[in-house]
């Protein structure tokens, strides 16, 4: 089974599209005036170097260093990909601080050093140490980088992390305790092997022992097989320090009895005999990638009773570093403490492990299989889109540091630190990878309407690859497989409907005329909709239940689109159909409703409106604050103009809807809340607005135009909301990686249905 889910050629495009690279730096003040700058620069910037100079704790209150990680490497461990040097490790690194801001808002900057000599690569980081509140070394080979590590420790008084090492034990030791509770094992009884004396099969070792795991109980193996004392070949300090007093010489030997094996080796170390001949109810964590050293399949043919753990995503019980290091650097960093321990490193593998065992949320569970995302053979490590997660890990380490006595600001209200960090994430990115993996279990039939178009096939096909379901593209076949050649991908298997000879085109134009004669229609009209306008039998294919949803719009307007649609689509009953843009700026989400359907909505579509966007923001995780925007603010100026807005709060009044809004008011009072409380305290929010409700069309593409173009974020939509079958229409120019959100928010629509 292929399990690739994206090519070469849409790797290359995200990174090099836009701004190269994965991140920028943004300034965090204004810097629009002369004051401004000098307040930041020359001649302010001084008084904050003069306080850092008599107290060097106080950068962490002037600058950003508090909540910087440098990621380090030289490249000579990349990936499993090997020794590729500093240069060619940059796209890792830049990844590496995209994933410490995505799931823990600590800013990462890499660093990629161009040497393989340790006292250069020691020196370098060590006098740039005073930069950053803590180090995460990446992707440096062994045994280097155990003395990399020793060393920068040793001379640093700020946290200094191998993830390779210790983010994979972290999570290895978390699925270890609950396998060994769920099998009824204690960790002073049981027989482990580990094959693989890398960086990560030393540090779990390290770790398991740690945690009460007798030395002589995990035999650690290498391709010259056990470690065991007084073996004198392929030998080094790090691994003299694991050698066991054992008989067993070989990997086989050494699986003979044993509870639990720990692959951090190739694919196919382990073998079928191997695996017969463990104790019952065996614990097997086959961790290599991207291929493991015996599949979960080829386990379950073998034995009934195992429990299995991967590196990979596809399978149960990934081993996935994610879940550790940018929560383990955010509790590190938010008591600044000047180490990672060894004790915070097993505080953070008991709160993953306890978070495994506790009642996994809806919205999580709905996104997987919910009958897996239960603690059990199949569920010992939290997903890793866990909201939880931002809580659960940095406030356990944090705990740990202060306990062990390397927190240098401890914590003076627990409860408020957990609201903290709550408050750091936005939940709406973790939302959407719980939709998409949701419709990964789900698959649907999308239509692609305009299947001749170059980046409509790249986006079917990324589509089809992601697992998302089966694409299907509407254009003539020798039209799309020429566009397909002349793009390298004439292999593709992608299903094609021409709408001029389909077979159902008959019972489309009796579809169309049953529902348009009334209307001005003629039959031949409905003819050559069916036969030459690709929205409208693709909308067709979905009324009349012959796909799941619809995808279209790279190549007209948004209206015209829509038009297409609704000849076919009708909406749902009792709601309104309107469009939503969902604004991500600077970690924040914005929804902004009506940005496509409604030109100038009346009292009571707007309160519809404000229902319906509440909701969706809901189901994306945000408790919604919904704000009705307007030029005035409660009646000042007042205008006639205005009285719809004020209508449709008082019809909000009425329906007692279960979330907070208020209006009319202005964007600024909605958005800033310490410009509401101090100048309309009579506003019924408690927080900024997270939900804006427009006065008309023209006000809200403009905002949401504006915002996309000049503001810096992202933008997700517009949304179509309210049509009774799934169809997204994207904006003209939309990007391959737009058509497959649409496509896959389309798809989830459909299961819901």
């Amino acid at each position: 089974m292929d399990r690739t889910r994206i090519t070469e050629e849409e790797a290359l495009e995200l990174h090099a599209s836009g701004r190269p690279g994965k991140f920028e730096i943004q300034a965090t003040k204004p810097l629009t005036t002369q004051r401004d700058l000098s307040l930041a620069y020359s001649p302010g910037v001084a008084v904050p170097c003069l306080r850092i100079n008599e107290d060097e704790a106080k950068a962490y209150d002037y600058t950003a260093k508090g909540n910087i990680v440098a990621i380090v490497s030289n490249g000579t461990a990349v990936l499993g990909l090997g020794d590729l040097g500093a240069q060619a490790a940059k796209p890792v690194m830049e990844g590496k601080a995209v994933l410490f801001k995505r799931f823990a808002d600590v800013d990462g900057i890499d660093l990629e050093v161009d040497t393989r000599d340790v006292d250069e690569f020691v020196n370098c980081v060590r006098f740039l140490g005073k930069s950053w509140g803590g180090v995460n070394l990446e992707d440096i080979k062994a045994p280097e980088c155990f003395i990399i590590e020793a060393r920068l420790k040793e001379l640093m008084d700020i946290p200094v992390f191998h993830d390779d090492q210790h983010g994979t034990a972290i999570i290895t030791a978390a699925g270890f305790i609950n396998a060994l509770a769920l099998t009824g094992r204690q960790m002073a009884d049981v027989k482990v092997v580990i094959n693989g004396a890398g960086a990560a099969g030393i540090a779990c070792a390290e770790l398991i022992k740690a945690m009460g795991v007798p030395h002589d109980s995990v035999l650690l193996c290498d391709t010259k097989g056990v470690i065991y004392k007084g073996r004198e070949q392929g030998m080094n300090q790090w691994k003299s320090a694991h050698a066991a007093d054992t008989k067993a010489r070989s990997l086989e030997e050494a699986f003979e009895g044993a509870d639990v094996c720990m692959g951090l080796s190739v694919k196919g170390a382990f073998t079928a005999d191997m695996v017969r001949s463990m104790a019952d109810k065996p614990i097997i964590f086959a961790m290599a990638n991207p291929d493991p050293e015996i599949t979960p399949e080829e386990v379950a043919e073998l034995r009934d009773d195992a429990i299995v753990a991967t590196g990979r995503s596809d399978y149960p019980n990934q081993i996935n570093n994610v879940l550790g290091f940018p929560y383990i650097f955010r509790g590190a960093l938010d008591v600044r403490a000047s180490t990672i321990n060894m004790e915070m490193k097993i505080a953070a593998a008991q709160a993953l492990a306890e978070l495994a065992r506790e009642d996994v949320p809806d919205e999580v569970a709905q996104a997987y299989d919910s009958k897996a995302m239960r603690y059990g053979p199949n569920y010992i490590i939290p997903a890793p889109f866990d909201p939880r997660l931002i809580v659960a890990v940095p406030k356990a380490v944090a705990k740990a540091a202060m306990d062990s006595g390397v927190a240098r600001r401890p914590l003076d209200d627990t409860l408020a630190y957990e609201q903290q960090l709550s408050a750091r994430l936005d939940p709406t990115a973790s939302s959407l990878q719980r939709i998409f993996d949701q419709v990964r279990q789900n698959p649907r039939r999308v239509v692609f309407a305009e299947g001749e178009e170059e980046r409509s096939i790249r986006a079917a096909l990324a589509f089809q690859q992601a697992g998302y379901g089966t694409p299907v593209l509407v254009g003539r076949e020798e039209h799309v497989k020429a566009t397909m050649k002349s793009i390298g991908l004439e292999g593709a298997n992608l299903e094609i409907h021409n709408a001029r000879l389909s077979k159902n085109n008959a019972r489309y134009v009796d579809y169309l005329y049953q529902r348009l004669g009334r209307l001005g229609s003629l039959r031949r009209d409905c003819q050559r909709m069916a036969n030459q306008n690709r929205n409208v039998f693709a909308a067709c294919m979905v009324a009349c239940g012959e796909a799941d949803a619809m995808v279209t719009g790279l190549t007209r307007s948004f209206g015209v689109a829509y038009d297409d649609i609704r000849r076919a689509i009708d909406p749902k009953r009792g709601q309104r159909v309107f469009g939503m843009s969902i604004m991500v700026l600077r970690g924040r989400s914005i929804f902004i409703a009506d940005t496509s359907v409604q030109e100038l909505p009346n009292a009571q579509q707007l309160a519809d409106i404000a229902v319906q966007a509440a909701e969706e923001a809901r189901s994306m995780g945000h408790e919604p604050r919904v704000a009705l925007l307007s030029y005035s603010n409660f009646g000042n100026p007042w205008h006639p103009a205005a009285q719809r807005i004020r209508d449709a709060v008082q019809e909000l009044d009425l329906r007692e809807p279960g979330f907070e809004y208020d209006g009319e008011m202005q964007a600024n009072v909605a958005l800033d809340y310490e410009v509401m409380q101090e100048h309309y305290p009579v506003s019924r929010l408690s927080g900024p607005a997270n939900v804006l409700v427009m006065p008309g069309l023209h006000s809200a593409n403009i905002t949401a135009k504006l915002i996309q173009q000049a503001g810096g974020g992202s933008v997700i939509g517009p949304i179509l909301i309210g049509l009774a079958k799934p169809a997204q229409v994207v904006q003209l120019g939309a990007t391959v990686n737009d058509l497959v959100t649409a496509a896959a928010l389309a798809a989830y629509e459909a299961k819901a249905d």
